[in-house]
């Protein structure tokens, strides 16, 4: 299955978030507000960056799910992530990763197996999917590997 079929929204609600980046690479990010490790913003935002004009995007998808730390709504989500960390990736919907309110993407995303040969749940926030421009999973990366590492940099430019 491609993620680029699946029904999701945008942080604002306009329909076809995920439709809009076919074609793309994709780093599928589960995100929130208040966890240790939201700094992981910035770096996204400069990956992003970088690669953007070479057909990638980060796509931050707003979960709750691990610990309540993202509480706020989509303005609260959308104001924060633009002012302290200047997002300009496209966010989706708050979803759940796991369990039986999955998201249909996730449920693709956790069959996938990391490095270590990780597959099943998300483990936390901020864990990372390397999309092919086709749609399917390239890559997972744990929620420790900081965007800026050499082993997902590496892999975003050999999926690019």
């Amino acid at each position: 299955m491609s993620i680029f079929d699946a029904e999701i929204n945008s942080l604002d609600g306009t329909a076809g978030v995920l439709k809009e980046q076919q074609g793309k690479v994709v780093l599928a990010v589960n995100v929130a507000s208040k966890c240790g490790l939201t700094p992981q913003y910035e770096g996204l935002q400069g990956l992003h960056d970088r690669y953007r004009e070479r057909g990638f995007t980060v796509v931050g998808f707003p979960c709750n799910q691990f610990g309540e730390q993202e509480p706020g709504g989509p303005d609260e989500i959308a104001s924060f992530c633009s002012v302290n960390y200047g997002v300009t990736f496209p966010l989706t919907e708050k979803i759940e990763v796991n369990g039986d309110g999955r998201h249909a993407t996730y449920a693709t995303f956790a069959a996938a197996a990391d490095a270590e040969g990780h597959t099943g749940d998300i483990r936390w926030n901020f864990e990372k999917f390397l999309v092919a421009r086709d749609g399917t999973v390239a890559a997972r990366f744990s929620p420790l590997v900081e965007p800026g590492a050499a082993e997902l940099v590496a892999a975003i430019e050999a999926a690019l």
